[in-house]
C-alpha cells in the first residue's frame, strides 16, 4: 500500500512538518488551542511599497522663447496635448501642443488695436497736411501784401511827408508779418511732423505686436530638438506638466530627457511605517515591466511633511530611492515594487504576531508547556509583517497560543521582572533625553529573563 501511494504519505508528513497548529486538550475539558513555535534565526524586518522611476538629472526641453517676450502680455499656457512620458522619439518628432486660445485672443485685440493706430496716422498725416497748407496760403498772402506795400513806398516819392511816413510802417508791418508767418510756418511743419512721427511709432509697436503674435503660432507646436526618451517635467512638489497642464510662459521646461545613469524611484510610505524607514537603509527594486529583473538601492530622502492620499484619509511621507547601476531599458514612470531593509538581525528568537497580546502597558503571551499554560510578560523589539522579535520571556522552541485561552484573563502574569526591566530602560532613555536602544541598555544595566 505504501508502495503504491507513496505521494499520498509524503504529502501528509509534510503537512504535520510544516504545520505550526497543534491541538491540545486542557483540565479535562476539551478546548481546541491554535498554537505556534518559537523560532531562532536571522530576521528582516521590511517594509513594502510601490513607487515610480523618476531621473534626477535631465536635459529640458524648454518653452519656446517666442513665448517669453513681454510684448505678448500672456500670464499662462495650456498644455492641449502631449505625447505619453517614456516615448522614445527621433529629432523634430512632434512632443506636444499648446492650447491656441490664449494667443487667438491676443491676435484679435492686436488686429482691432492695429486698424486703430493705423486709421489714427492716415487722419494725422491728412490734417497735418491741411494745417501746413493753410500755413503756406497765408504766407503767400503775407508775401503779397508785402510786395504791394513796397510799391506804395515807390510810388509815394512825391508825397505828403505824412503820407511816405505812414506808407513806410505799413511796408515795415507787412515785412515784420511776413518774417512772422515764415518763422510760424517752420515751428508748424516741425509740430505737424513730430505729431506724424509718434502715430507711426505707436502704429510701428503694435504692428511689430502683430506681427510677433502671427509668428508664435508655429511654435505652438513643440517638437523634439534630438532624439531620446521623453520625460514630463516635474515640479518640487511632485506634480508634472502633461495634457491640460497650465503653465508660465517663463515655465523652466516642458518635457525633459531623462538621464538614465540617474534614476530614482519616488514612492510613499504610510504614518505607521515612516517611522521605520532611515536614509541609507538598503532596498530591493522589481519591475512590473520585467518581472525578472532586480535592482538594489538605497533610500535617500524622506519627507518631513506628510500628505493626504487623493481621495483617501491615509497619511504618507514621501521617500525617494536612488537606484544603483545603469540599466538602459528602465524608463522614467516604470512602476517599481520596492522592499526596504528596516533592520536585520544575525540571530534573534522571534514568534508570530498573532501570538503576542497586548494591554496598555505590557506585552505578553501564553505559553504552553503539556497540560499548562502561563501567562507570560515578554519584551519585543523589531517585527515584520508576520513575525516579532522576543528579547526577553520566550526561548527557541516554546509553544505559544495563536487565540487567547479561555481561562487567559484568569491567569496569573509570570515575568514581572521583565516589565520592571523595561520600565527601567524607559527611565533611563527619558533621563538621557535621546533615544537609547534595548540592547546598548542591557549592557548597561543587564538582567536575566525568564
Amino acid at each position: 500500500m505504501i508502495r503504491k501511494y507513496p505521494f499520498i504519505f509524503i504529502a501528509l508528513a509534510a503537512i504535520i512538518l510544516v504545520s505550526i497548529f497543534v491541538i491540545s486538550k486542557f483540565s479535562g475539558k476539551n478546548e481546541l488551542l491554535l498554537t505556534t513555535v518559537a523560532q531562532k534565526g536571522p530576521f528582516e524586518s521590511q517594509v513594502y511599497s510601490t513607487g515610480q522611476l523618476e531621473s534626477i538629472e535631465a536635459d529640458y526641453i524648454p518653452v519656446p522663447a517666442v513665448l517669453q517676450d513681454s510684448r505678448l502680455n500672456i500670464s499662462s499656457l495650456t498644455i492641449a496635448d502631449m505625447i505619453k512620458e517614456g516615448t522614445y522619439v527621433e529629432e523634430g518628432d512632434y512632443i506636444a501642443t499648446i492650447d491656441h486660445s490664449s494667443i487667438d485672443d491676443q491676435r484679435k485685440s492686436a488686429s482691432e488695436e492695429l486698424d486703430r493706430v493705423k486709421t489714427e496716422l492716415e487722419d494725422s498725416k491728412i490734417d497735418s497736411s491741411l494745417t501746413l497748407s493753410n500755413q503756406r496760403d497765408q504766407i503767400v498772402n503775407a508775401q503779397l501784401e508785402f510786395e504791394e506795400k513796397k510799391i506804395t513806398i515807390n510810388e509815394s516819392t512825391y508825397e505828403a511827408p505824412s503820407l511816405i511816413r505812414k506808407a513806410e510802417m505799413d511796408y515795415k508791418k507787412a515785412e515784420r508779418k511776413l518774417e512772422q508767418m515764415k518763422e510760424a510756418y517752420i515751428l508748424k511743419h516741425k509740430q505737424e511732423k513730430n505729431k506724424v512721427d509718434r502715430r507711426f511709432i505707436t502704429y510701428k509697436q503694435v504692428k511689430e505686436r502683430a506681427d510677433l503674435i502671427e509668428s508664435v503660432y508655429p511654435s505652438l507646436k513643440i517638437t523634439a530638438p534630438r532624439a531620446g526618451i521623453v520625460g514630463y517635467y516635474r515640479y518640487s512638489g511632485g506634480s508634472a506638466i502633461q495634457t491640460s497642464s497650465t503653465i508660465s510662459p517663463r515655465s523652466q521646461a516642458i518635457a525633459t530627457y531623462p538621464k538614465q545613469n540617474s534614476l530614482i524611484t519616488n514612492t510613499y510610505i504610510n504614518e505607521i511605517d515612516i517611522s521605520k524607514v532611515k536614509i541609507g537603509q538598503k532596498v530591493t527594486l522589481g519591475f512590473d515591466a520585467f518581472p525578472g529583473k532586480t535592482l538594489f538601492g538605497q533610500v535617500s530622502r524622506i519627507a518631513n511633511i506628510g500628505q493626504i492620499l487623493p481621495r483617501s484619509d491615509a497619511k504618507v511621507f514621501e521617500v525617494k530611492i536612488n537606484v544603483s547601476g545603469n540599466e538602459p531599458e528602465l524608463k522614467p514612470s516604470m512602476t517599481t515594487s520596492n522592499i526596504i531593509q528596516t533592520d536585520y538581525l544575525d540571530s534573534a528568537v522571534y514568534v508570530s504576531i498573532e501570538s503576542v497580546f497586548k494591554n496598555d502597558s505590557l506585552s505578553y503571551v501564553f505559553k504552553v508547556d503539556g497540560r499548562k499554560i502561563t501567562r507570560q510578560i515578554v519584551e519585543t523589539s523589531i517585527e515584520n509583517e508576520s513575525y516579532v522579535v522576543v528579547k526577553q520571556g520566550v526561548n527557541e522552541g516554546d509553544e505559544l497560543c495563536l487565540v487567547e485561552p479561555n481561562e487567559g484573563e484568569s491567569l496569573p502574569f509570570t515575568g514581572l521582572e521583565i516589565y520592571e526591566d523595561i520600565k527601567n530602560k524607559e527611565k533611563l532613555a527619558k533621563e538621557s533625553k535621546a533615544p537609547i536602544s534595548g540592547d546598548k541598555i542591557a549592557e548597561i544595566n543587564p538582567k536575566s529573563s525568564n
